[in-house]
């Protein structure tokens, strides 16, 4: 059995908040350079260049990417064999969302509740928290903060069978020209398929924040994603709704087993910001 401390846990949820929203990330900065040599649109490439240009000074400055700094969903594997000591897991990390929120200058979005009393928090917090225990006695967590600019582009469609892949694709397609310009462009989209309607919307989330060079590891999944980037790319919508070819920069899918009777299906698109950063404790 290891113990790892709260105050271990606040002080890291505290950095990473402030790393994911100021710091784009390795695969998606270099997502940037190949989209821009390859995007045919002068308008467009100009437009990646700005991003690309907004992502250097942000980083130097440690300036928020985006005024929209998310709400802060969080995903933790818990080691079996990890005991959390000294506090309460979601406290610590509601705790270090708090202080990364505050102490780092970061846009407060979240209201205490969602229709009778949309007054802020002030702090960002409470935080989307998603736990799984693993095997080993490690803690990983990853912050993913979720702007709605594009989160409210999702779309969750509980197909048939019948349906198919055309039903998928369909829907995929649905939600990429919904959401246009609006969810700033070019995108990062996780698509979830299979479980139930909150598993494949949870796959979604997962799939949206997984790495631009990462693959699903089933070939047949794996020339999807590659298909559905195709798609999108072809409807023009273009970097920041401007048009050109570069609309979607990349697809992840995740999947999992599902009933006879169905075929979940979720959409989650990510602004090309694409905002996560992580930690092995």
């Amino acid at each position: 059995m290891r113990d790892i401390s709260c105050d271990t846990i606040t002080q890291a949820v505290k950095e990473l908040c402030i790393q994911a929203c100021c710091v784009v990330t390795k695969d998606m900065y270099e997502a940037f350079s190949k989209a821009k040599e390859k995007e045919q649109s002068p308008l467009g490439k100009d437009i990646l260049g700005k991003i690309l240009e907004n992502a250097d000074i942000a980083k130097k400055e440690m300036m928020p990417i985006c005024q929209d700094t998310g709400m802060t969903v969080v995903f933790v594997e818990i080691g079996q064999e990890v005991h959390i000591i000294n506090g309460y897991l979601e406290d610590a990390i509601n705790e270090g969302i708090a202080q990364g929120y505050t102490q780092g200058f970061l846009r407060k979005s979240v209201v205490k509740d969602p229709i009778y009393h949309r007054d802020n928090t002030q702090n960002n917090t409470p935080a989307v928290i998603h736990t799984k225990i693993v095997p080993g006695d490690k803690l990983k967590i990853k912050v993913a903060p979720k702007g709605f600019g594009s989160e409210n582009k999702g779309i969750l469609k509980m197909l048939v069978p019948a349906d198919g892949l055309e039903g998928v694709k369909k829907v995929f397609l649905e939600a990429v020209e919904n959401a246009g310009p609006n969810a700033c462009p070019p995108l990062v989209v996780g698509v979830g398929v299979g479980g139930t309607m909150e598993k494949c919307a949870i796959l979604a989330k997962e799939a949206a924040i997984r790495a631009a060079d990462s693959k699903n590891p089933n070939p047949e999944y794996a020339k999807l994603e590659e298909e559905l980037v195709e798609l999108a790319n072809k409807t023009g919508v273009g970097p920041q709704g401007l048009g050109g070819n570069t609309t979607a920069l990349k697809v992840n899918i995740e999947v999992y087993p599902t009933h006879i009777a169905g075929l979940p299906v979720c959409i989650n698109i990510n602004c090309h910001a694409a905002r996560h950063a992580d930690i092995e404790l």
